[in-house]
């Protein structure tokens, strides 16, 4: 409790000048706000004007009593709870902790809705008061946290809808629990360290062919710019040669803005897509790749159904599926079960809905369950797409926190799939260049939305980034 208090109380200083400022630490009478109390006495230290609010009774607890009782002697305000006390500067939310669960009972949910008037900057310690760790969940009136401080580990609450919009600023801070003590099956971030240490240095010898020929069936007369996207990251991803299966239609679009991909236009329906004629001459291109991405701007129809059957049955590498190849799939779904090389389904939550036949929201408050379960019973990579990403292939997890709201925009998958399939083709694992490419592709975004802002960023400005951003791991 002492280690926590005093972390929390790092990761506040560290964020915010408190000093001369006006603080409430709002506690309940559980271990959580043992830390509260803790971090008053050190705010109190330093000269904030901090006060210990007991939104219910005083701690009964040894431990956190023994801290309250710390506290107190050395000269921190101690009041009870009344709206008044929200009238500060700053707001630490120490009333529940992981094992939230339910809706408030009184006198919480009177300060539960108090808070929702609130200007202070609010700061919620591991979790936001009234956030299930376990699934994500919030109650009503869910505290609001501008800044929230993970102990450990990051929860549920964190990286899941709807209880990650809850949590602001979210940071992690270490309190010495040893790495033995977490549960295998429990989901992981995605690190910059365990990405880095998937890219091997290139070798001063390499030729074009050492780093992979990936085969890209995407595109359509329509939707060109699928095509563009997808191809352009694989590219900045150092992927040794792409070849570019097109409708006829299209070829001219593209290649006035790709000059450097062999092009393979195919005959296609009247709208401009693939048509199923085109199936045997795609067929023969199979054997070349060493990873192929399927379904960026193909459109669904009964054409596409056909080429995207076939080359799943016919390949002889990983399969990236993306956008309408994923929706080429949803009547013939059990067919993946068959397919015996790996597949990486790229769904966002539209898509997966799609596929299960639900609502989109049922995914969203399911994610990790769901994509888990999917991905198990099927066989495959999934990567389902959204704030807080979920790569599994059915035993594994891991949800990536990079990237911002500003990345929610078409072609932001297109990239994603064409950096996937660079990372496969270049030899890594298909499960951990999954994990590579969300956590690159959310950096890019970051980095374009500091140059020009989350509204005015375009999926181009996070291709440009990504041949310097792809630097950092050499």
């Amino acid at each position: 409790m002492q280690r926590a208090g005093k972390a929390c109380y790092d990761a506040i200083v560290s964020e915010y000048n408190v000093i001369n400022k006006t603080v409430s630490v709002l506690c309940g009478n559980g271990k959580n706000a043992g830390d509260g109390f803790v971090i008053a006495r050190l705010l109190h230290i330093i000269g904030a004007d901090v006060r210990i609010v007991l939104c219910d009774k005083a701690p009964e607890i040894s431990e956190p009593l023994m801290y309250f009782e710390q506290a107190k002697n050395s000269g921190v305000k101690v009041v009870d709870y009344s709206p008044s006390v929200l009238n500060v500067d700053y707001i630490v939310d120490t009333m529940f902790g992981i094992g939230f669960h339910g809706e408030p009972r009184a006198p919480f949910d009177k300060v539960f809705a108090d808070l929702k008037g609130t200007t202070a900057t609010v700061i919620s310690v591991d979790t936001p008061s009234g956030s299930n760790a376990t699934d994500g969940s919030v109650c009503n009136n869910c505290v609001k946290a501008d800044f929230t401080i993970a102990i450990s580990a990051l929860k549920f609450a964190h990286v899941l809808p709807p209880a990650n919009a809850y949590c602001g600023k979210t940071v992690t801070v270490n309190i010495g629990i040893p790495e033995e003590c977490y549960d295998d099956g429990y989901a992981e971030t995605i690190e910059f360290n365990d990405i880095k240490s998937l890219f091997i240095k290139r070798d001063k010898n390499a030729n074009k062919g050492t780093y992979g020929h990936q085969l890209n069936i995407c595109g359509s007369y329509r939707m060109f710019g699928a095509a563009v996207l997808s191809a352009s990251a694989a590219l900045r991803c150092g992927v040794g040669l792409i070849k570019l299966t097109i409708p006829q239609s299209a070829y001219p679009l593209v290649a006035s803005h790709l000059t450097q991909p062999v092009f393979n236009p195919v005959y296609e329906t009247e709208s401009g897509s693939l048509s199923s004629s085109a199936v045997a001459g795609i067929i023969k291109d199979l054997p070349w790749a060493d990873s192929i991405v399927i379904g960026c701007g193909i459109g669904c129809n009964d054409d596409t159904v056909e080429v995207t059957e076939a080359v799943m049955k016919n390949a002889e590498c990983p399969v990236i599926v993306d956008a309408d190849g994923i929706n080429c799939l949803k009547e013939r779904i059990s067919i993946i079960r068959d397919i015996k090389v790996p597949i990486v389904l790229t769904p966002h939550p539209g898509e997966m809905a799609r596929l299960l036949s639900v609502q989109v929201a049922e995914i969203q408050e399911n994610r990790i369950k769901i994509a888990k379960a999917f991905a198990k019973e099927y066989g495959v990579i999934l990567v389902l797409k959204g704030a807080n990403t979920v790569v599994t292939d059915g035993n594994r997890v891991f949800v990536n926190v990079t990237g911002n709201p500003g990345m929610a925009m078409g072609g932001s998958g297109d990239m994603l799939s064409g950096m996937l399939g660079a990372f496969v083709a270049q030899g890594i694992n298909p499960f951990d260049a999954a994990r590579a490419a969300v956590y690159i592709h959310g950096l890019c975004g970051d980095r374009a939305a500091e140059k020009f802002s989350q509204r005015g960023m375009l999926v181009s400005d996070m291709t440009e980034q990504l041949g310097a951003l792809m630097s950092k791991f050499e």
